[in-house]
This record gives C-alpha cells, sequence and structure tokens, in this order.
C-alpha cells in the first residue's frame, strides 16, 4: 500500500474518531430532580412529559431523567442542587426558593392576582422575568417558565368556618405571599412539601391545609381527614413553575439545544394550563359525590378581609425589603397600566335572566 494511502486511510479514520467525539459530546445526560412525584396530576405528571417531549425532539440526543422527590435531594431544595451542580436540573416553583428571598414568591402566583394572559404579559414583556431570571442568574442557575395551571381551592378545613374569626391560631400548611395573608389575620402558617401534608394533618401537626386543585388535591387524600373545602383560590388564580438549570450545564449546550429547551417549555405551559381547566371541573365533582367533600365559597365580605390583609403585607414588605418592592413597583405598574384594557374586556358570566 502506497504512504499516500495509508496516511489518506489514517486521516479518515481520525476524521471519523472526530465526528464521534463531537457527537458524543453533544449528548446530554441530566438529572432532572421533581419537586413533585410522578404519579401527582399536572405537577408532577407535566415534568414526566417534559422529559419525553424533549427526548423526542432530539432523537435521543438530549435526555433529562426524571427522579421522584427525595431520590436525589429532598422535595423543595431544587435551588441549591442545582446551584451547586450536585443535580443538572429541577422541576420546581418559584414560591419554594423564599428562603432565598421573599420577592421570588410573586413569580409563582400574587393574591388577588391576574388571569393566565395578564400574568404572562407582565412577566414576558412587562419585566417580571428579567427581575426573576436575574437572581436566578447570580446564583448560577438559569431559569426558565415551563408550567402553569389554573385556579386553586384556598382550604382544605375539618368543619364549617363560618366566620374567619374561626381561623385565629389556626395552624395550617399555607403557601406563597398567601401564607403571609393567612398570618396577618391570625393562621399560623408552614410550607411543607405535597407528600409530607397528609401526615401533618393526620397527626394533627396542622389543623388545615391548602395544596392546589381537585384532580391533585383528591391524590393526596385530603378528604379523608377535611371535608370542607373552600373556593375561590383568591391566593392563587393562576400559578407558573419552572425548570432550573445549572448555569455551567446551560451555557455548555448548543445553540439549538438550548431552543429546544425553550420551546418546549412554551409547549409544557400551553398543555398543563389546559389540563388543569379541562380535568378539574370533573374531579370536583367526584370529590363531592364519591368522597362526600362539601363544597364551600368565602362570602364576599370575607374576600374583602382576605384582600385588606394582602394589601397590608404589600405596603409592609416592601417598608422592609428593597427588592421585594422593587418587584411589588413592577408587578403593580403593570397591572394599572392593564386595567383599562382588562375592564373594558370584563364580561359576567352571562347575561341572561
Amino acid at each position: 500500500m502506497k504512504l499516500s494511502t495509508k496516511i489518506g486511510l489514517v486521516s479518515a479514520a481520525a476524521a471519523i474518531a472526530l465526528a464521534a467525539t463531537s457527537a458524543q459530546a453533544d449528548r446530554v445526560r441530566w438529572k432532572l430532580h421533581s419537586a413533585w412525584g410522578s404519579s401527582v396530576p399536572h405537577l408532577g405528571t407535566s415534568g414526566v412529559r417534559f422529559s419525553k417531549t424533549v427526548n423526542d425532539m432530539t432523537g435521543g440526543e438530549m435526555q433529562l431523567k426524571f427522579f421522584e422527590p427525595g431520590a436525589l435531594i429532598p422535595a423543595n431544595e431544587g435551588f441549591d442542587a442545582t446551584s451547586k451542580g450536585s443535580v443538572e436540573a429541577a422541576w420546581t416553583t418559584a414560591g419554594y426558593d423564599v428562603g432565598k428571598a421573599p420577592f421570588l414568591a410573586f413569580f409563582t402566583s400574587v393574591p388577588f392576582g391576574p388571569s393566565y394572559g395578564e400574568y404572562f404579559a407582565w412577566k414576558v414583556y412587562g419585566g417580571g422575568n428579567e427581575i426573576q431570571q436575574k437572581f436566578y442568574a447570580d446564583n448560577g442557575i438559569k431559569q426558565m417558565d415551563c408550567f402553569a395551571i389554573g385556579p386553586e381551592t384556598s382550604g382544605w378545613f375539618r368543619k364549617e368556618i363560618k366566620e374567619l374569626d374561626e381561623l385565629r391560631g389556626m395552624k395550617m400548611r399555607f403557601f406563597g405571599l398567601g401564607a403571609r395573608v393567612m398570618q396577618k389575620i391570625g393562621v399560623s402558617t408552614q410550607l411543607l412539601a405535597g407528600g409530607d401534608i397528609f401526615p401533618a394533618l393526620e397527626k394533627g401537626v396542622i389543623d388545615a391545609t391548602e395544596f392546589s386543585m381537585p384532580a391533585m388535591d383528591i391524590k393526596y387524600g385530603f378528604y379523608q381527614i377535611a371535608k370542607y373545602n373552600y373556593f375561590p383560590g383568591w391566593h392563587q388564580q393562576t400559578s407558573v413553575s419552572q425548570i432550573l438549570i445549572n448555569m455551567d450545564k446551560w451555557n455548555g449546550l448548543t445553540d439549538a439545544q438550548r431552543r429546544i429547551l425553550e420551546v418546549a417549555c412554551g409547549e409544557s405551559i400551553h398543555n398543563t394550563y389546559a389540563e388543569t381547566e379541562a380535568v378539574n371541573p370533573g374531579a370536583m365533582v367526584e370529590m363531592g359525590t364519591k368522597y362526600g367533600v362539601k363544597t364551600m365559597r368565602w362570602r364576599d365580605d370575607q374576600l374583602a378581609v382576605f384582600e385588606q390583609a394582602w394589601l397590608d403585607v404589600l405596603n409592609e414588605d416592601s417598608a422592609k425589603d428593597a427588592k421585594f418592592k422593587e418587584t411589588a413597583d413592577s408587578y403593580l405598574a403593570f397591572r394599572k397600566s392593564y386595567a383599562k384594557w382588562g375592564a373594558a374586556q370584563a364580561m359576567n358570566a352571562t347575561y341572561l335572566k
């Protein structure tokens, strides 16, 4: 064999090996910690679905392996794990990170807050995302909104609550900014992961709880202990959640891979919100007919008390926390600019008599 032929064969082999090495380097094999179990409707199932979407879109080149809460780290500790790089990504929500910074609660849900459309308008085009993503980036995390759900219920109670004074002294699991409202009216709140709520309720560690919406609450079995389920979910009319990605891992992706994750998140937001609105009416009926749950509604005067407490929280927390004030100011300014449009388009459920 001629020397030139040998050199050509070696060069070809080297090129093939280099291409194979490059292709291998482009493959993504990440651990995706979830704050919710894979069987939890909307919250956990959306993470499983997202992982499959990314796998399907890339022909298996990007694989995010879903891990149950507790399998790698405790349910609500996605922030630290992704920041340090002990997991590549976490399926979670900003409201679980308020121990790092209270203002983050604004980015899951706001009491007496906006509809899906107005909320995302503020986040995407009104400056909300810039505030949120800068904080996460400063902590070595790429944050992206990746799923959203519709209105929640506002609590499970063992007995009917006729007057709000009956809530005083009660121990209750409550989430986000709504928890600050409940504290304001005399409730002792604590934030528990979904899987920890039923045992706490059963053992009397808490007297009542809120968590999410009928399809999820049925799964957790709260109806076995508390039969009175209150509406509306004044504290969470729209809830947005996220994927957190270790920043070094994010920066190591190709432009195409980053774009795939962004597009998959957009699809997931659309799907999860539509799913919650589709399945929860039936789940609400099932709670009553199958499990004897009594659907209750706060009176207008009671909702007014919750709303006033929320406005007090806004003022007090803004006065003592500059970042909270910056976020609140951004949110409130957008709501004010949106209000004329929103009021012009508002309609009653029916105009027939």
